[in-house]
C-alpha cells in the first residue's frame, strides 16, 4: 500500500483520484486564479510521474495532450505508483493567449521562485515547494515559439543515461540532445535529482494533431514501462539528434517551403526558395549538413537573416 500524499495542504490517500489547488493568486482586479493539480494515486506502490504543460499560455497542443491523458479510463485506474497532471501550469497567460506573464517575464525563467517574489517566482516557487519533493520523474510539453513549427520531439541531457532512459520509453520520433538553461523548471528539478524531460511539437495557438497524437502516445508508453497502465503499442523507433544548425534566409521575400518538416535532407537539397514578391526572382535555400528537419519557421514574409529551417544531425 502506498502512502498519502499532500499538496499544499491537500491530502490525497492511496486509491483516490482527486484535483486539488496547487495555490491561488490575485489579479490586479482582484480576481483570484487558481491552478488545478490533477492526482491518479493507486493503492499500489510505483513511480509517481508529473505530467504538465502550458508553462507559456499560448501552448495549447501540450494542454490537450495532458487532457486527453487524464481523461483515459486505463490512467484514471492506475495499475500502480501516481500521477500528478497538471494540464495549465501558467494560468494567468493562459487567460490572456500569451507566452509570457503580464510584468513580461517568461515563466520558465523564474525557477527556483520564492514565496514573496514576483508572480512568475511565486508560481515557481509553489511548483519546486509542492510538486518537485513527490515525484520521480516528469515530462514538461511545450510548443514552438510564434511561427516555429516543431516537429514532435523530447529534448533531454544525453549526458545523463536517467535522461535517455527515459526520453527511450517514451520513443518520441526525435530525441534531442539538448542542455539545461538557468532558470528553467527542467534544470532546477535536474538539481534535485529529478529528470524533467521537455516534450516540444507544433506551434503556438495551433493545434498540430501529429504533435498531440505523438505526445499521448509517448506518454502511454512510458506509463505501459513502469506497470502503471496494461496497453500495447507497437515499437516507434526513435532518432537521436547529437547537433543542431539553423538554416537562414540568404534574401528577404516570400518563403516556400519544399521540404517536410521531419524529413531527412542531404547537404545539398533544395529545402525552398525565397521569391521577390516584384518579379520572377528566386533564390534558393539549400541544406549545409545530412540531417533531419526538427522545425520550421511558417512566416511567409521574411526578411534576409531570419532562421528558416532546424535542421538536427544524428549522433551515434
Amino acid at each position: 500500500m502506498q502512502k498519502s500524499i499532500v499538496i499544499n495542504g491537500h491530502t490525497i490517500e492511496p486509491g483516490e483520484n482527486k484535483t486539488v489547488v496547487l495555490n491561488s493568486y490575485e489579479l490586479h482586479t482582484k480576481t483570484n486564479i487558481e491552478i488545478p493539480v490533477h492526482v491518479i494515486h493507486s493503492k499500489h506502490p510505483g513511480p509517481s510521474l508529473l505530467l504538465s504543460a502550458g508553462m507559456h499560455g499560448e501552448e495549447t497542443n501540450g494542454i490537450e495532450i495532458v487532457r486527453k491523458i487524464i481523461s483515459r479510463d486505463e490512467v484514471q485506474a492506475l495499475k500502480c505508483g501516481t500521477l500528478i497532471a497538471i494540464p495549465v501550469i501558467n494560468i494567468v497567460s493562459f487567460l490572456y493567449g500569451s507566452r509570457d506573464l503580464p510584468d513580461g517575464r517568461d515563466l520558465n525563467r523564474c525557477f527556483p521562485g520564492t514565496r514573496n517574489g514576483s508572480l512568475g517566482s511565486r508560481i515557481a516557487y509553489d511548483l519546486m515547494k509542492h510538486i518537485l519533493p513527490i515525484i520521480d520523474f516528469g515530462v514538461d510539453f511545450h510548443t514552438g515559439g510564434s511561427k516555429i513549427n516543431n516537429y514532435p520531439q523530447l529534448r533531454c541531457v544525453f549526458e545523463f543515461p536517467d535522461n535517455v532512459a527515459l526520453a527511450e520509453k517514451f520513443a518520441a520520433p526525435l530525441i534531442i540532445d539538448s542542455n539545461y538553461r538557468e532558470g528553467t523548471f527542467r534544470h532546477e528539478a535536474s538539481k534535485k535529482n529529478k529528470p524533467i524531460l521537455v516534450y516540444e511539437g507544433g506551434e503556438s495557438m495551433r493545434f498540430d494533431y501529429l504533435a498531440i497524437n505523438e505526445g499521448i502516445n509517448g506518454c502511454l508508453r512510458l506509463m505501459k514501462a513502469y506497470n502503471m497502465i496494461d496497453v500495447e503499442f507497437a515499437d516507434n523507433p526513435s532518432v537521436k539528434i547529437k547537433k543542431d544548425t539553423w538554416i537562414r534566409a540568404n534574401a528577404s521575400g516570400l518563403f516556400h517551403m519544399n521540404a517536410s518538416n521531419g524529413a531527412f535532407v542531404n547537404k545539398g537539397d533544395l529545402l525552398g526558395v525565397i521569391c521577390n514578391p516584384f518579379g520572377d526572382i528566386e533564390n534558393k535555400i539549400l541544406s549545409t549538413v545530412d540531417g533531419y528537419i526538427v522545425g520550421t519557421n511558417n512566416q511567409p514574409v521574411v526578411n534576409e537573416g531570419d532562421a528558416l529551417i532546424h535542421l538536427g544531425i544524428e549522433g551515434d
